[in-house]
Formats: C-alpha cells, sequence, structure tokens
C-alpha cells in the first residue's frame, strides 16, 4: 500500500513501478484489515463507513448479510447504534475482526490484505470469521498473512516463509 519505502529491487502492480503510482489512488483500490483492529468510540456504523457519506444503512446491512454476520450485528444493543467505546473496548477480539471485515468488504476493494487477522480470535467467532472470508476474498486478489491454516486453506496459492525466503509453495 506504498507505507514503508523499498530498499531494494521493484516493486510493480501490473508492470507499472510502485513509485509511478498515484499513492491516494492505489489506496483507494485496496483494502487492509490488520491483527489489532482499531475501532473509535462512536457506533458501529461510524466505524463501518469511516465518514464515507455515500455509504447507507441498506448497504451495511446487505454488506453484512453478505459475509454472514448481520445476525452479530442484530443481537448488538442498538445495532448499527451501538457505541463501540474506545479501541472497541465492549467487543471480543473476534467481534472487532468482524467489523473490520465488514469494513473492509464494504469498500469493494480490487485488493485486499489481511495482516494476520483471524489471530486473535475464539473459536465461536471462527467460524463467522471463515464464512467472512470466503465472502471477503471472492473475485478480488488477496494477501494474506497467517499463521493459521484454516485461515489459507481456500487459497490458490500458499507460499511459506522462513527467515524471509521461500521454503515452501502450493495450496492446501
Amino acid at each position: 500500500m506504498g507505507f514503508y519505502p523499498y530498499q531494494k529491487g521493484t516493486v510493480t502492480i501490473d508492470g507499472t513501478p510502485l513509485t509511478e503510482i498515484d499513492i491516494k489512488h492505489l489506496r483507494s483500490q485496496m483494502a487492509l484489515v490488520l491483527q489489532d483492529v482499531f475501532l473509535f468510540s462512536d457506533t458501529v456504523r461510524s466505524n463501518i463507513v469511516m465518514g464515507a457519506s455515500d455509504i447507507s444503512d441498506e448497504a451495511i446491512w446487505e454488506a453484512a448479510e453478505a459475509i454472514g454476520i448481520k445476525s452479530f450485528l442484530e443481537e448488538l444493543p442498538d445495532g448499527l447504534n451501538y457505541n463501540v467505546r474506545e479501541r472497541g473496548g465492549v467487543l471480543s477480539a473476534g467481534q472487532r475482526q468482524l467489523l473490520a471485515f465488514l469494513r473492509a468488504y464494504i469498500t469493494n476493494p480490487k485488493v485486499l490484505i489481511l495482516d494476520e487477522a483471524t489471530s486473535s480470535i475464539d473459536s465461536h467467532t471462527e467460524e463467522l470469521i471463515q464464512q467472512a472470508l470466503l465472502a471477503l476474498t471472492k473475485d478480488r486478489t488477496s494477501i494474506i498473512i497467517a499463521h493459521r491454516l484454516s485461515t489459507i486453506q481456500h487459497a490458490d496459492k500458499i507460499i511459506v516463509l522462513d527467515q524471509g525466503k521461500i521454503v515452501e509453495e502450493g495450496n492446501h
């Protein structure tokens, strides 16, 4: 996503060096879900749309249905109006992750990056997250960094790294 300058080599997207791509445009085509989800002390809605005024409640509910977490949102007191408090402190790590997946899905990115996005979840939430992952990664380029095999089992290509070197390549 162009957050860090690289020291050696070249990073290209469709053959164009990253240094020649407008960074704002690049980031508008991508979504990033990290291990540690940051939520603002605000409503579920605000934490999903992140200031985008063109995303309706109907679109949020449709997206939640598509990734299989609509029931989770419906169970929250006040639904989309539920205040998650500072850093989402009233939610479990898995619930915060589900909101991050919804936040990423609703932007309809061309490229999705998941960086250890499933490492801090409980077993109940893992089932919801697996369903969400299938919907989230469908028909888009997805780069998934994970230690859990269940997170990457549906990947077309799995690359195993050790000390920064590729030691294995294939699929599940």
